[in-house]
């Protein structure tokens, strides 16, 4: 099947604030038309410049961008088919909710039948029928985040950046927002690039995502690709919890590969390009892991520790197994039992094992 074809295009773009440091990278990413692409990273890393960048609020040093075919570069903000919706919203607290949903139409020169029909028709898609008339101050924090969408979505933009989008939502308000929010840019058919740090909210939301650091990506996939096969250390480390041990190759078959780490020699089952006593690092999430108080059988991969802490989430159990170097194994299992009695409670020994193909080999 053939990719499809790149409808935002960022072409090798450079952003040097004359710090001493690149604030980003030369950058390239292919975006799709009609996707959600997440730019992800830790706080400093560049991906809130690149969407400035996108918007026009700040011009690139070198590269170029261009959407759908068009050169963006030389274009000011406000001459770009694209919308922009910040964490703080910035909803106008005097206005209502259908004139904060309107402004940008009233001020475009619309027709005030257009500008109706077309408000009415977002406040119905965001399920805000109803609260036309209420003020900012009137509304939940997620109404709130729902009327900015609209606002964003009411123009009809070629391209939608969100900047945090769901930053000031509480956990649990973000978690129910994160399935309305795709729904609604999925209805309407807009092209999304959104910047977050929320691993979670980038896994759960985005078709695709970039990982980046230090002004670079470093990877580029879908939520799932990233997560199981990340392209480097910092990556796994980055997304959700891992086990990283470091070690060397010991045994080098084309389908199989065995590698020395100080606490446990880990059966690979399959094939690395490398070579015997090549320095790598084994990655291995927490939720692939089974703890189990006796010696588990047919597995090769397995180590004794000691349980030093034991916490409890509702739907699973992380345990912390002392090994016998002093590092610490996080082991992640789901309480499918209400009661499982052979559980390993804090300060018994226990045994930790996992299959030939839960682990990730990568560079130191």
């Amino acid at each position: 099947m053939a990719a499809p074809a790149s409808y935002l295009q960022i072409r090798d773009v450079v952003k040097d604030f004359g710090t001493g440091s690149l604030a980003v990278d030369h950058v390239s990413l292919d975006i799709h038309k009609g996707e959600i692409f997440a730019l992800l990273g830790p706080s400093g890393c560049g991906k809130t410049t690149l969407l400035r960048m996108l918007a026009g609020f700040e011009t690139p040093t070198a590269g170029e961008i261009l959407l759908d075919g068009q050169p963006l570069g030389g274009l000011p903000p406000y001459l770009r088919p694209i919308n922009m919706m910040f964490q703080s919203y910035a909803l106008f607290p005097h206005l209502s909710v259908r004139e904060n949903v309107a402004f940008g139409l009233k001020r475009d020169g619309l027709p005030r039948d257009e500008v109706a029909g077309r408000v009415d028709a977002m406040l119905r898609l965001v399920q805000l029928r109803g609260y036309e008339q209420r003020k900012p101050h009137q509304l939940s924090g997620g109404q709130q985040q729902r009327v900015a969408l609209a606002r964003s979505l009411v123009k009809r933009p070629q391209l939608l950046l969100l900047d945090e989008p769901l930053g000031a939502l509480d956990k649990k308000l973000r978690e129910e927002t994160q399935v309305e929010l795709v729904n609604i840019i999925t209805e309407v058919g807009v092209t999304c690039v959104m910047v977050t740090h929320d691993q979670e909210e980038a896994m759960n939301m985005a078709s695709r995502m970039a990982v980046m650091n230090e002004g670079c990506v470093l990877q580029v996939g879908r939520p799932g690709e990233v997560y199981e096969t990340p392209a480097s250390r910092f990556v796994a480390d980055f997304i959700g919890n891992v086990n990283l041990m470091d070690g060397a190759v010991a045994v080098d078959e084309p389908d199989y590969v065995e590698i020395d780490c100080p606490d446990c020699r880990h059966h690979v089952g399959h094939g690395i390009t490398g070579h015997v006593g090549m320095a790598v690092t084994v990655a291995v999430r927490p939720e692939k892991i089974r703890l189990s108080r006796e010696r588990p059988l047919g597995l090769h991969n397995q180590v004794r520790g000691t349980v030093r802490d034991k916490s409890y989430f509702g739907s699973f159990t992380v345990y912390h197994l002392v090994l016998a170097s002093g590092a610490v194994l996080k082991v992640s299992e789901s309480n499918v039992d209400r009661f499982r009695e052979d559980a390993p409670e804090e300060g018994q020994e226990a045994w930790a094992a996992w299959s030939s193909t839960a682990q990730v080999v990568m560079a130191p």
